[in-house]
């Protein structure tokens, strides 16, 4: 069966013949009736180019196009969304290879017929997972070569994480763009982290030894002294009649007798001290961002670069530093937290290029947290214990027994630190700018009104023969 229809365009008319075409997939051919026209190309028109017949396949998959005529000529647009083979002199195979429409032509002898060919994504592998793991959910995942969009609805928290997290499994190097709802859900989509680090440090040092020795002119003609050297007691410079000595340290228990010359020094100390530092940063982040604070500094350390010897100088980073990425799911805030407090050790340091360089001593955290607005969470039992015993003694003697103790010493350093962190999350809003509140003012004047003359006028010396004064 033939229809012709007639198309005005301007003062020529063309005369269209409707050709009858098969379209044929890969089990049920399309029923489908593209137009044919003999004319020259130059003459198809926009009402024309309305009526193309369109053939519809997915990615990956493919199609046969069959006319009642021998094909001399094919074209398409763009191979890259779908390829078009010649297979039979009546029919063509079509490959769907990417997402998008375009446009074939195919000529025979004295016929022209052209087609739209779309090519869909059809179901991605990551539909059909939320499909089977999450029935009965409105979710949609929509693929782009970059990014992986979420849209539709969860009906719960625990969904709309799960789901994300699915679609960063499946495809890690994608974005992912989480545009579900939630019902109840808030419109912020930032989070205000109010963050308090607290650190305890305690430290306890004692110390017990004794010194004896002699004077300097001696005892009896002997001039002595019994010493571990674990701490400073006294010195002498030369022996005779110049010798002098010399007590560098008299701040402990000091004993001398003139009669006989000879002295004792024993250091007996203890030592306590309490160390507490605060940090208190607020951060602002927007969902899926991830924020960082730092309050501390930067410790230059010298670099020796290869077989040159040149060296360069490298800033390392220390003190109190926090990272979180939160997330937003409905009334919920998930929370990728990371505290971090490092101190300067110089006891640890080494030396490089003849420039000392202390060591880092760093306590941190890592964890994921689930919170609702207002909520608090805390971080403790972050302890680092170190105790350090020390004894020196001088050997034979101090084995006697009881006399023994004289002749040693001991020195003992015990320190603990304790590490607190506590974050509470908030979700927050712009104001707008009837919300803004006022700034806050004082009622009355800073400074009380200068009476006259000027508060900075000075009087002036009078004059001698004037009745008045100058102003300077």
């Amino acid at each position: 069966m033939t229809q012709l229809r007639l198309i005005r365009a301007g003062l020529f008319g063309v005369a269209i013949a409707c050709g009858v075409a098969v379209l044929q997939g890969q089990t049920t051919p399309p029923t489908q009736t593209p137009p044919t026209t003999q004319v020259p190309a130059s003459a198809t028109t926009a009402a024309a180019a309305q009526d193309m017949p369109r053939v519809t396949l997915t990615v990956g998959r493919s199609t046969i196009i069959t006319t009642d005529f021998d094909i001399t000529r094919v074209s398409i647009t763009n191979p890259a969304v779908a390829d078009v083979t010649p297979v039979e002199p009546r029919e063509l195979l079509i490959d769907g290879k990417g997402v998008g429409t375009v446009s074939l032509i195919i000529w025979g002898a004295t016929t022209r017929v052209q087609y739209d060919v779309v090519v869909d994504p059809g179901v991605s592998g990551l539909q059909r997972q939320i499909l089977i793991l999450f029935p009965g959910e409105d979710i949609t995942a929509s693929e782009t070569p970059d990014a992986v969009i979420l849209t539709g609805h969860a009906s719960s928290n625990e969904v709309m994480l799960r789901v994300g997290e699915l679609a960063t499994a499946m495809l890690p190097k994608a974005k992912l763009i989480n545009l579900l709802q939630l019902p109840g859900g808030n419109g912020s989509q930032q989070v205000l982290l109010q963050v308090r680090i607290a650190e305890v440090n305690r430290k306890a040092v004692s110390e017990l030894g004794v010194t004896i020795f002699s004077g300097a002119q001696g005892s009896h003609g002997v001039v002595g002294r019994s010493t571990t050297q674990q701490f400073g007691s006294t010195g002498q410079t030369g022996i005779g009649a110049g010798a002098t000595t010399v007590l560098s340290d008299l701040l402990n228990i000091f004993l001398f007798s003139t009669q006989l010359d000879i002295g004792v020094v024993i250091r007996a100390l203890e030592s306590k001290g309490n160390l507490q530092s605060l940090a208190e940063p607020n951060l602002i982040a927007y969902n899926g961002q991830k924020a960082s604070f730092l309050a501390g500094g930067e410790l230059p350390v010298p670099m020796v670069q290869g077989n040159s010897g040149q060296v360069t100088i490298e800033y390392k980073e220390f003190g109190v530093r926090l990272e979180f990425t939160p997330t937003i799911a409905g009334d919920m805030i998930r929370l990728k937290v990371k505290p971090e407090v490092s101190t300067l050790d110089f006891a640890n340091g080494v030396s490089v290029a003849g420039f000392r360089v202390p060591a880092l001593i760093t306590r941190k955290a890592e964890t994921d947290v689930e919170l609702r607005d207002g909520q608090s969470f805390a971080i403790a039992g972050l302890l680092n214990n170190s105790a350090q015993d020390t004894n020196d003694s001088v050997p034979w003697l101090s084995a006697i027994p009881i006399v023994g103790y004289l002749f040693k010493s001991k020195a003992t350093n015990q320190e603990r630190t304790e590490l607190m962190v506590m974050v509470t999350p908030h979700l927050v809003r712009a104001l707008n700018p009837d919300e803004v509140p006022p700034l806050p003012t004082i009622p009355n004047k800073f400074l009380p009104p200068c009476p006259k003359p000027p508060c900075d006028a000075v009087p002036a010396p009078a004059k001698k023969g004037s009745g008045g004064g100058g102003r300077r």
